[in-house]
């Protein structure tokens, strides 16, 4: 392993710096590590170097004042920094400073400080600094060789620095228009499935060389190839149900196989009843029609859910839930959603919208719900080409140097809107009240308000926007004096109420006047629908035997830990079901 000297008496190591390694600069990212105290600098550096060194750059300076000086050294010559370890506290009091500095040389390198194991009056300082967002993640130094704890931190953080940038190896290749609907509806479902994938705009070089490598002249995109398995496929503007045959997931699902439960919908109640049921013995099909996740799939960073201290991406905590389901027997079936549900005999059938019909008996709704419409034509016209609903995780690297708006005054908006503030120049939330504070986490809320370019307009609406190929402008209504203007715009970020995925439903089980479903007491009392003579259970519907959990479920907390507490409280109530159900069969046979 090689060395080289770079300015201000800063020393670089590891493959990335050696011209026979045949790689690039940027095929080598660099790990950087800022610290006066020498003993400190050089225990980081040297266990770096040994672990990460065929793989990465590992640089260290002596002198805060002099890191700015590397990282853009660093940059210029293409190598992107992936990561900037500080120590605090001792010979580096000013520590968390020299990280938040970090931000405006380089938004996307991740900050991480690393505190001498015992030095708890640190702790105090840090989590502030977390909460501020000065700081992204804070680890103990290596305490002697192998400290596999100090490595599983960086691991993961290295792990999430390189699923935001991209890159790397790619199941999948998407080329497209930039900003086609089409597109953009593509690259957020891989994301939120964590497909490892690349998207090429067909109208730069690249992607018209792909094209023509592949033997399309002037396809109809966008062209996804799968570059996995034995061969590779081409597909032209794929469906999403083409795709998923391409990925073989269209196992046909027979009527007269019947299930002990059917769970509609993977969001976090959806998955957390999947681990919980197969868990126990209970043989599970859980039908999706989108991605995994729900709503918390697109959520950049959830740091108030409990076990990640760190925080965790929406997407990570869905795949890693979608995969200990999976690992238990549970049977999935993507890209296709659910029609009808029926009941007799003691048994479900839920009609899919590829004609198969799925029998099971029980069944938990956890369909969820999505972010409401704008209802504005002009801004209708527009979605996918600067107009998004949701947080659109894959679209905020593109916000570079942008002008962004985020509407909304929930934790969903308040974590889009932090996440695009590492590449936008400014990012704006609109909302209609008069405080965050009802609606929006105070971790949130603090973070927002340090952020030196995020801003927060109260009382607040939407009410026109224009562009031609790409949004450029909005139309802002003060909701107080009725005044309007126009502000510039790039890109607009839709995150606002909740319209539950229950339409399908119809009769079949009772809703609110919202499409909400009601559960458990709200069935009981005068005009009721409960049909039996014994209460429902806590979460049960209507129709007995059928359950509700999540946010698809009439006064659910909207949070994503007590989405999965919904969803894990439904199993026992459908072993009682279950066995109850068994008994009266048992007992009619005698």
């Amino acid at each position: 392993m090689s060395a080289e000297r770079v300015p201000g008496d800063q020393a670089a190591s590891g493959a990335g710096s050696d011209p026979g390694t045949g790689g690039t600069a940027a095929d080598h990212p660099a790990i950087v590590v800022v610290s006066r105290d020498a003993a400190a600098r050089q225990n980081l550096h040297s266990e770096l170097a040994k672990r990460y060194g065929a793989d990465y750059q590992v640089a260290a300076c002596d002198e805060p004042a002099e890191l700015a000086a590397l990282i853009r050294t660093l940059r210029a010559a293409g190598t992107p920094v992936a990561m900037v370890i500080s120590g605090i506290g001792g010979q580096d009091p000013d520590g968390i400073d020299t990280l938040a500095a970090v931000r405006p040389i380089d938004s996307t390198a991740l900050r991480v400080t690393a505190f001498r194991w015992g030095d708890f009056a640190t702790a105090g300082p840090v989590f502030e600094a977390v909460t501020l967002g000065k700081i992204d993640h804070w680890l103990a130094r290596p305490e002697g060789a192998r400290d596999e704890e100090f490595h599983r931190f960086i691991t993961e953080f290295l792990s999430e620095w390189n699923t935001r940038r991209g890159g790397g190896f790619e199941a999948l290749r998407l080329i497209g228009e930039q900003w086609s609907p089409r597109s953009q509806e593509l690259r957020d479902t891989f994301s939120r499935n964590r497909l490892p994938f690349g998207f090429y705009d067909a109208a730069a070089e690249r992607g018209q060389r792909m094209l023509d490598e592949l033997g399309l002249t002037a396809p109809e995109l966008p062209v996804v190839v799968l570059r996995f398995g034995t061969e590779h496929s081409t597909l032209v503007n794929p469906s999403n149900l083409d795709i998923a045959e391409a990925f073989g997931l269209m196992a046909p699902i027979s009527a007269e196989d019947v299930f002990d439960l059917a769970v509609v919908g993977a969001g976090p109640a959806g998955l957390a009843a999947a681990v919980y049921a197969s868990s126990e013995g209970l043989r599970t099909a859980v039908v999706e029609a989108e991605a995994i996740g729900g709503q918390a799939g697109t959520s950049s960073m959830i740091r108030n859910y409990p076990g990640f201290a760190q925080g965790v991406s929406g997407s990570k905590l869905a795949f890693e839930t979608y995969q200990q389901a999976w690992s238990f027997g549970t049977t999935f079936i993507f890209i296709r959603h659910v029609d009808s549900l029926s009941g007799a005999d003691g048994r479900f059938r839920l009609g899919l919208s590829d004609g198969n019909v799925l029998t099971a008996r029980s069944v938990v709704i956890t369909t969820g719900a999505s972010y409401r419409q704008l209802d504005i034509p002009s801004l209708e016209a527009l979605q996918g080409r600067g107009v998004f609903y949701g947080a659109a995780v894959s679209e905020a690297s593109a916000m570079r140097g942008q002008r962004v708006f985020v509407v909304g005054g929930g934790n969903s908006a308040g974590q889009a809107a932090i996440h695009l503030a590492k590449w936008a120049d400014q990012v704006t939330v609109l909302v209609r009240g008069k405080s965050l504070a009802q609606s929006m986490s105070e971790y949130l809320i603090r973070t927002i308000d340090a952020a030196p370019n995020v801003d927060v307009s109260y009382g607040v609406r939407i009410v026109d926007g224009a562009g031609t190929d790409l949004l450029e402008s909005l139309v802002l209504e003060d909701a107080g004096t009725g005044q309007r203007r126009s502000v510039r715009a790039d890109a607009l970020f839709v995150l606002i109420g909740s319209h539950p995925h229950t339409e399908w439903l119809g009769d079949t089980v009772a809703r609110d006047q919202w499409g909400f479903i009601r559960t458990g007491p709200e069935l009981m009392g005068d005009g009721a629908d409960w049909p039996l003579d014994r209460p429902p259970f806590p979460l049960e519907t209507s129709l007995p035997g059928v359950f509700a959990a999540g946010d698809a479920r009439r006064a659910s907390v909207k949070r994503c830990a007590s989405a999965v507490g919904d969803g894990a409280v439904t199993i026992p109530q459908v072993h009682t079901w279950l066995e109850t159900q068994a008994a009266t069969q048992a007992s009619a046979e005698r």
